[in-house]
């Protein structure tokens, strides 16, 4: 199988943010919203991967994008609340 640096970087990710999120005390919400979307981005890239057309390569990895200003958005409101 070919190495595929950005789905290892992203299932990577994916791990450090659940540690993370576990971690977090008292922002349910906030914790849950980062876990999701954190995760998402690797299961994004790891569909890519399997797209049947250039289009919805090009799609999957629009969203993985979207997921990952989701992940830094809610990351940057754990910084402003002190979590």
């Amino acid at each position: 199988m070919a190495e595929n640096k950005l789905a290892d970087m992203s299932t990577e990710f994916a791990i450090q943010i659940l540690k993370l999120t576990e971690n977090i005390k008292g922002h349910y919400s906030l914790s849950n919203r980062l876990a999701r979307a954190g995760t998402s981005i690797g299961a994004s890239i790891h569909e890519a991967n399997y797209a049947h057309k250039k289009p919805d390569f090009i799609a999957e990895l629009q969203i993985a994008l979207k997921e990952s200003n989701k992940t830094e958005n809610s990351i940057l409101i754990m910084i402003i609340l002190g979590c």
